[in-house]
């Protein structure tokens, strides 16, 4: 099966109404490739402001979920409440939530069950810190976390594998594919700093099938990467 280049927007802690409105109204009326999967990770006091006035024809992500359907958890939100609001994705496993919020593999590992169970697409991310590269122990802390997220799942079709090196979050810094690709096995290679700049040529690679895009997908130039492939 051929599948769509992908391409996720991570709007993390960011953005009101107002701002977002405007960036929606950017991707409402712009141009972009018919052949490019497009989904954007809303904060989610906002999921159901952005489904409401995204265009259809764009996916919506919330940026977490627990492991349960409800119950006395304080701050956190289900799948179903994810779905209720008329959202299909969720962004699991991010390294923000794993290295700020203490989140664990076997955590994410169950958020991914859950979510799956409950019908939303996956977008699993993966990736090792600064230390750990230059520790020379990626492929130990990469393969861990992908074994977790792997033996919860039964349907690679929902789920979007991404690959962020941590070291090269916001920093400007880019993986190159070919030190990452070895560790990307259904979906796609996400690199920490994908911008207007680098997309055409981290898209034209053989093996790259999409990005999950950090900052830049605050901006116009979220259209030129989503065209990336064009």
């Amino acid at each position: 099966m051929t599948r769509k280049f992908f391409v996720g927007g991570n709007w993390k802690m960011n953005g009101d109404k107002k701002s977002l409105g405007e960036l929606i109204q950017t991707m409402n009326g712009a141009k972009v490739d018919p052949n490019v999967e497009v989904v954007c990770g809303a904060p989610s006091i906002y999921l159901d402001f952005v489904r409401s006035k995204l265009d259809p024809k764009f996916g919506v992500a919330a940026q977490n979920c627990y492991k349960v359907p409800k119950g006395a958890f304080t701050g956190e939100i289900s799948p179903a409440m994810i779905k209720d609001c008329g959202v299909n994705w969720v962004i699991l496993g991010h390294s923000e939530r794993r290295h700020v919020f203490g989140e664990s593999d076997e955590l994410i590992g169950q958020k991914t069950a859950h979510a799956l169970e409950n019908g939303l697409g996956v977008i699993a991310c993966i990736g090792e810190k600064l230390d750990e590269r230059e520790g020379g122990i990626t492929e130990k802390v990469v393969f861990a976390q992908t074994k977790v997220i792997a033996d919860n799942v039964k349907d690679w079709s929902k789920v979007v594998l991404a690959y962020e090196p941590v070291w090269a979050i916001g920093t400007g810094k880019t993986a190159s594919p070919q030190s990452v690709l070895c560790w990307v096995a259904h979906r796609f290679f996400s690199s920490g700093s994908v911008t207007g700049g680098t997309c055409k040529e981290l898209a034209s690679q053989k093996d790259v099938d999409g990005f999950l895009v950090g900052g830049a997908s605050l901006k116009p130039e979220f259209i030129d990467i989503i065209n990336a492939k064009a």
